[in-house]
């Protein structure tokens, strides 16, 4: 029951409830409406607009703990534009979806700290502006409340960073600017440098800013600041390094704190997550401090008469320097220009890239990605069953015309008028099924809005090479005649992925076709990346087993060059049921590639190197360090002088525990976990001391030891054999398995048997090849005694 009377002095009504509350204002029947002003039995008060029973409108409430909000509300929820003062003297500006900060908003935490930018779900995501009390300034991209994506910081100290983030931590390329002048350009991984990088000390020569931008991946315009393609570490500031340990996500319950009244309805809050836009003002504040960036780094390199002619190339390994080499910067110049004496037009032997003018491949990707997200949008619904024999069949596709300005089954879109075409679908929704992917998850990651990147092509077919932002997936453009080929086979191989899952070979998610106007085809075939791994992959190999023209010219090797057979000079010990499993699955996958008529697959081998154990870790730590709270998580120890400990432990078997094993990232995780015989032939994870626990499977998270042959001007003493020996986690499979043993390779073998050895040429018949590719394996990964 409650009491209903007029308040002769407003005209308003004033409601009293059974449970205490009691509501003053309009009505219109029995709900308020319009104005009115609402007070819970705890203390809660709201004031401002209703409609039909719920806070609709402008309004203010203030809760009994002090936090308030005056803004927008929609249906009984925080909704729109507004101001929320908590009750810890922080205030947030800015947008609300469904009682969560969504949108544009600035948050001005109790500490004095500000951020300024993009929120999704009620943490920073996308561009943003971070400032600590301290002084040091972060912008650039966020994902899930952390620095994600490429970004700027600066620290009070006048060093300033460049590059790319992921979850917090530099990682990947970038250039870091001392505050004396120096510089360093290189590679990081979650936090600490790892890879192949430059120092060019304070008062030297260097390239300016935007070259060393351009030459890492990405190049000076910040616009937006894209969240792909490279990363960025700290040098000089690593323990000052300003780490947020609040949370960023403090959800208001308004549905718990606004008790459901009478009529008065309140939900729980949920939010949809397909939220887009750019902050016009953090654009411009990043645009402004990048250019600024940009030109000190020009102008200071302008200004500077002589400058020592010395340069440092230095390699690390998660911390560990491990080379250093002495250069004179006029022979790095020199060495990075191409000669000129007779200028010959070089001619390049056309492929699909040539089909564009300006744009080329920009096209071909938006338009993947739009036939992607329709047939996996028009597949999806259909219920699963097993294929059937004319799931195969030439009948077995999905078509549809893309014109540019949309049309009945198709959205309108900024790329050129196309035809899709999708081979086998329900072949391939069962084979993503197999391979325990998503529907959802896939689509997101290849037709998000973050997009695909474009790769070189490391070899000399000329495709096109895609990656998904997220790394999970490579896109590789296909002849006419590959494509016929991964038809003729594609029940074969459904058959045998289905019965070994912890097969080697590639795993393929997708088969489709772009027609353009005028009739050019383009053919595309998306692949699981084996690379996908949260480790950072040292070297890379493509093995085949063969020996003629499987070297690769010093000079052209770079830091992500994918090396041949002569190139490897490494054995890799094995645990000896972990190397009895992944023999006994090569020889079944060469069984089935050699029933297939198959020839000219490769091994793809990569390397995760553990720093060396008798190593220091030679850490810059700078001279203004306060304490090692700041200090970010690495991959070691962190002493108490603040330097990088290496574990005595490079990498361990341990046995296998679910509950702790991180989550893979990559679609290449599918197999059972393995057992190994130096844990009492049980089922096993691999530990990696300050990483995680990965779960250890077929050509993924492998631990072995790398063994590398000193030769004689490497050691003092020819008296003994001496070796290096490092901790390595592999990850492999076999790739390029599109290549038939037809008549052009018969003739091809005819012709090389002539020049050089038949038994050492890789177009051999593929008998022979399944052979020689397994006994060259098994040199590389001896067997213990």
């Amino acid at each position: 029951m409650s009491n209903l009377l007029i308040m002769e002095d407003t005209g308003r009504l004033k409601k009293s409830f059974t449970n205490g509350d009691i509501y003053v204002g309009n009505f219109e029947g029995e709900l308020p409406h319009r104005k009115g002003k609402y007070i819970w039995l705890d203390g809660t008060v709201y004031e401002g607009d209703w409609k039909e029973g719920k806070m609709t409108g402008k309004g203010y409430i203030v809760w009994p703990s002090g936090a308030k909000y005056e803004g927008d509300f929609s249906g009984g929820y925080l909704h729109g534009f507004g101001t929320f003062t908590g009750h810890d003297g922080s205030v947030y500006r800015g947008n609300w979806r469904i009682n969560i900060r969504h949108g544009l908003g600035r948050k001005e935490y109790p500490n004095s700290d500000i951020y300024d930018g993009s929120w999704k779900e009620g943490v920073h995501e996308g561009s943003g502006r971070y400032s600590w009390n301290s002084g040091n300034i972060y912008i650039g991209s966020w994902k899930d409340g952390k620095m994600s994506g490429r970004g700027v910081m600066k620290w009070m100290n006048g060093d300033i960073y460049d590059g790319s983030w992921l979850n917090g931590y530099r990682h990947g390329s970038g250039v870091y600017m001392f505050a004396d002048g120096g510089h360093y350009s290189g590679t990081w991984s979650k936090g600490l440098k790892d890879g192949k990088g430059k120092f060019y000390p304070a008062g030297s020569k260097h390239p300016s800013l935007r070259g060393m931008c351009s030459n890492l991946g990405y190049d000076d315009n910040t616009k937006g600041l894209p969240s792909q393609g490279s990363s960025i570490n700290s040098e000089g500031s690593e323990t000052s390094k300003p780490r947020v340990k609040r949370s960023l996500s403090e959800r208001i319950s308004v549905g718990g704190l606004l008790r459901s009244s009478g009529r008065i309805s309140h939900r729980t809050s949920s939010l949809d997550g397909n939220w887009s836009q750019r902050h016009p003002s953090v654009e411009s504040i990043s645009n402004d401090f990048s250019s600024k960036l940009l030109h000190d780094s020009d102008e200071s390199q302008s200004d500077m008469p002589d400058g020592s002619p010395v340069v440092y190339e230095r390699e690390y390994m998660q911390g560990v320097l491990m080379k250093e080499t002495v250069r004179n910067y006029t022979e790095q110049t020199r060495k990075g220009k191409p000669r000129n004496k007779h200028s010959v037009k070089e001619v390049t032997k056309k492929s699909c890239v040539d089909i564009f003018e300006g744009h080329r491949s920009y096209y071909l990707m938006l338009n993947l990605q739009l036939g992607i997200r329709y047939t996996v949008g028009k597949i999806t619904p259909v219920p699963m069953r097993e294929v059937r024999s004319s799931d195969f069949g030439d009948r077995a596709r999905i078509r549809m015309y893309f014109p540019r300005k949309g049309s009945q089954f198709t959205p309108p879109h900024n790329s050129i008028d196309f035809s899709w075409k999708d081979y086998c679908p329900m072949v391939f929704r069962n084979l993503r099924e197999m391979f325990k992917l998503d529907a959802a998850e896939y689509m997101m990651s290849i037709c998000g809005d973050d997009g695909l990147r474009e790769r070189s092509s490391p070899g000399k077919s000329g495709s096109i090479f895609y990656l998904s932002h997220d790394d999970r997936f490579f896109i590789k453009t296909l002849k006419k005649t590959e494509l016929k080929v991964l038809l003729r086979m594609l029940h074969e191989y459904y058959i045998h992925v289905k019965k070994h899952e912890n097969t080697l070979i590639t795993k393929f998610f997708g088969l489709h076709r772009i027609t353009l106007r005028g009739g050019r085809k383009v053919r595309f075939v998306v692949m699981g990346n084996m690379f996908c791994t949260e480790l950072r992959i040292h070297r890379s190999y493509d093995l085949k087993g063969s020996t003629v023209g499987r070297c690769t010219d010093k000079d052209k090797i770079k830091e992500n060059t994918t090396l041949k057979d002569l190139d490897l000079s490494f054995e890799f010990q094995m645990d000896k049921l972990l190397r009895e499993y992944l023999f006994k699955q090569i020889s079944i996958d060469c069984e089935f590639l050699e029933s297939q008529q198959i020839i000219d697959y490769s091994l793809l081998l990569g390397l995760h190197f553990r720093a060396p154990e008798h190593l220091k870790a030679l850490l810059e730590l700078p001279t203004t360090a306060t304490n090692s709270d700041n200090l970010p998580r690495t991959d070691g120890i962190i002493g108490s002088q603040g330097e990088l400990i290496i574990p005595p432990k490079g990498l361990l078997l341990v046995t296998h525990e679910p509950s702790f094993v991180s989550t893979a990232p990559g679609p290449h995780i599918r197999g059972s976990t393995l057992r190994a015989f130096s844990v009492g032939d049980k089922e096993v994870d691999l530990l990696i001391p300050g990483t995680g626990r990965f779960k250890v499977q077929l050509g993924v998270n492998m631990p072995a030891q790398a063994n590398h042959k000193l030769l004689d001007n490497e050691c003092d003493s020819n008296e003994v054999e001496l070796f290096e020996v490092y901790d390595v986690v592999l990850y492999m499979g076999i790739i390029d398995i599109l290549q038939e043993y037809n008549v052009k390779k018969k003739i091809e073998h005819a012709f090389k048997s002539l020049q050089f050895d038949p038994q050492l040429i890789s177009a051999v018949e593929p008998k022979f090849y399944a052979s020689r590719f397994i006994n060259f394996l098994k040199e590389k990964f001896p067997e213990q005694p």
